[in-house]
């Protein structure tokens, strides 16, 4: 495993990262989930990315259980807020007493003193960004997280937010985690040479476009025990499982093949050529799958593969 730093911060994290939505807490029983994250550790992961909101708490207490005799030093602890978690007004957003509380909350769940890295996990137009700046400020500085990022934020408010944090001698967000995958190429237009421009790091969730770019789902069909299959967690992927997108992915076979690798790894490495990625964040449910992820670490892709991967998937204009 190699790792890179977040953006301009000195925060190292793996190539490949463990993801817990819809699997840790839900899809994955206590012991098995685990398993993986012990596993996952073994392979040389050390960043574990989760959320209040998934599975309503319950993705981080597994994640708490899973970490708990491990280094502590050694893992990057990320987390999450934004979604309602409850149906109080207060229970959500990117208010001073929302944050504050959630951040509480989550360190109680995961059982830890603090968190590495807290993000927002969308932007929320109803509170005043000062604000929210000035409650991460507050909370780094009382030593419960140590950086904070964001999530899924635009251009313009990640600069809004960094010219709030230097006008107050505050800290600035050192990572937005977006969605980024050869069917999703959306942030490269704007928010990416915007990150690269502020120093901040992109983390990529569903870098596999949620298991499509693995090729299971190439011919149409949703095997029984797969996402796709299943009605609790699959209501995220019809986009991806359009006939264009299967199209790209079946056009995504052959270079795969040539290569010597599976699709997967095609789809992951190539999110990691990008030197402004710092971490690709998968959800894997199997050891093999986790395995098969963990390899695409610190193997880049020739550049004639990925002149044809554009020409399979162009950049969104």
């Amino acid at each position: 495993m190699e790792y890179r730093r977040i953006g301009s911060s000195g925060l190292e994290v793996s190539e490949v990262g463990f993801g817990s939505w819809l699997t840790l807490g839900s899809a994955l029983d206590v012991p098995s989930s685990s398993g993986l994250v012990q596993r996952a550790y073994d392979l040389g992961v050390n960043f574990f990315d989760t959320a209040d909101v998934y599975a309503n708490g319950g993705a981080e207490a597994a994640l708490g259980r899973a970490v708990r005799d491990l280094p502590r030093q050694q893992l990057v602890i990320a987390s999450k807020c934004f979604f309602a978690m409850s149906e109080h007004p207060t229970d959500r957003g990117l208010s001073r007493k929302h944050v504050m509380e959630s951040v509480e909350g989550s360190l109680r769940r995961l059982s830890l003193e603090h968190l590495d890295l807290h993000q927002c996990h969308r932007f929320d137009p109803d509170v005043p960004l000062e604000e929210t700046v000035r409650a991460y400020e507050d909370l780094i500085r009382q030593g419960k997280i140590l950086y904070w990022g964001v999530s899924q934020w635009r251009s313009t408010q990640l600069r809004e937010a960094c010219r709030i944090a230097d006008a107050t001698g505050g800290y600035r967000p050192i990572s937005n985690q977006s969605g980024y995958s050869i069917l999703r190429r959306e942030i490269e237009t704007d928010v990416l040479p915007t990150c690269d421009e502020l120093g901040i790091g992109l983390l990529a969730f569903s870098p596999l476009a949620q298991g499509a770019l693995s090729g299971k789902y190439a011919d149409g069909t949703r095997p029984p025990g797969t996402r796709a299959a299943d009605t609790r967690r699959n209501r995220w992927m019809e986009d991806v499982l359009q006939s264009d997108k299967l199209a790209s992915i079946q056009a995504l076979r052959p270079l795969a093949q040539e290569l010597g690798i599976s699709p997967a790894q095609l789809a992951l490495r190539w999110c990691l050529r990008l030197p402004r990625l710092a971490s690709v964040i998968v959800g894997a449910t199997t050891s093999a799958q986790l395995e098969e992820n963990c390899q695409t670490s610190g193997q880049p892709l020739p550049g004639e593969v990925l002149d044809r991967i554009d020409q399979i998937s162009p950049r969104t204009r």
